[in-house]
């Protein structure tokens, strides 16, 4: 029996069984046992070659992609946001390759990455869905790119992605493990758990654990504490883009926005756009910009003064040492203090170190020894 009907069978036996106290135990091992095999496909998969694969390089100063299933305006929307020349038709699957596009926005380079439609089953391989999820899994933000009159997609993009170890808008269990050499397993909760100390020991010796100090500081289900268990799994920001609002009439915007609320998505929050009419992509730049976290600090540069046009781009929460590393040459080996003045600042030139954290519009001078 090959990789793939072992994952079926598991996945049907963990669907068919009813879930109870009783069953517990029994159908976390299962879970492990498919995560582990659906790791261990990946694996093989992607060591056979056979074919270019979708690897991409990753370049600018944060990376976005856009996932949807075929046909619902990717193509189009990259080339209106970007410099990319991406194929666009009516028909599926026009996009064979991943096509990279460059947004600038605020002084960013922002790297769009359209990649092929995706199709039920991607994440086992169907349709090189694999290759095309191996690419969302290095991306900073997911974007879910719907049709206006197949909301529904949003459920089945959220599965394959959830199948391949993609968790939008999760925060990473709060579940450390300890690896010990005697005294088989030790459970340690800071909250009272649904789940028995006797199902979280067996899932965690099913995942090779004999003797472990676990700590758990959350409220976990079978599933959150396997992610908590395993280090391949990608929490990444997403947001919701329906596409082809222009065809919306009137009287059907409220089934739109009833769509939207029966997938647990706020039509407040979903951006409407029209990719082929370019309405609407004023708004999605925005969201973009402030769902990556960006930052903007305009470097103070030795005789030439601020640089305001060319603004240094970093993450949310970065320090003067991010700025340095980002910089590259020598500034961390020289660091001597910085000066900052802007948001993050106390007062004007004040003078700081390395751990430091920068805020939007900052700006920064970087002093060094000789």
């Amino acid at each position: 029996m090959g990789l793939e009907d072992e994952i079926r069978e598991l996945e049907e036996e963990i669907a068919s069984t009813p879930y109870n106290k009783s069953t517990e135990a029994h159908i976390g091992r299962l879970k492990s046992k498919l995560a582990e095999k659906k790791e261990k496909l990946e694996k093989q998969q992607s060591s056979s070659g056979g074919g270019p694969g979708y690897a991409v390089e990753k370049t600018g100063d944060a990376t976005v992609a856009l996932v949807g299933f075929p046909s619902v305006g990717k193509s189009t929307l990259l080339n209106a946001l970007t410099n990319a020349d991406s194929e666009t038709g009516s028909y599926e699957f026009t996009t064979l390759d991943v096509n990279p596009g460059m947004l600038q926005y605020r002084g960013a380079n922002i790297q769009l990455l359209d990649v092929p439609g995706l199709i039920e089953g991607a994440a086992s391989g169907r349709g090189d869905g694999q290759e095309v999820l191996s690419v969302v899994r290095t991306a900073d933000l997911i974007i879910f790119m719907l049709s206006v009159f197949e909301i529904d997609q949003y459920e089945r993009l959220q599965e394959e992605l959830y199948r391949n170890g993609i968790r939008p808008d999760q925060e990473p269990p709060r579940v450390s493990i300890r690896k010990k050499a005697k005294d088989g397993i030790s459970v340690n909760a800071s909250v009272d758990l649904d789940l028995d100390e006797g199902t979280i020991t067996s899932i965690l010796r099913e995942h090779g654990y004999a003797n472990a100090d676990v700590t758990i500081s959350e409220q976990v289900d079978l599933d959150r504490l396997i992610d908590g268990i395993r280090d391949n799994r990608v929490y990444l920001p997403s947001t919701v883009v329906v596409n082809k609002a222009d065809l919306i009439e009137p009287d059907y915007l409220e089934t739109v926005n009833e769509n939207l609320r029966e997938h647990d998505i706020d039509p407040d929050d979903a951006i409407f756009i029209s990719a082929e009419q370019e309405k609407g992509l004023d708004t999605l730049r925005e969201r973009i910009w402030a769902e990556l976290g960006l930052i903007r600090v305009y470097m103070d540069k030795p005789g030439r003064g601020v640089d305001y046009e060319e603004p240094l781009i970093l993450f949310s929460g970065a320090t003067v040492e991010d700025a340095c590393e980002k910089l590259g040459g020598e500034f961390d080996e020289r660091f001597r203090f910085a000066r900052v003045s802007g948001p993050s600042a106390k007062h004007d030139e004040q003078q700081v170190g390395l751990d430091h954290e920068l805020a939007d519009e900052d700006e920064l001078r970087i002093l060094t020894t000789n």
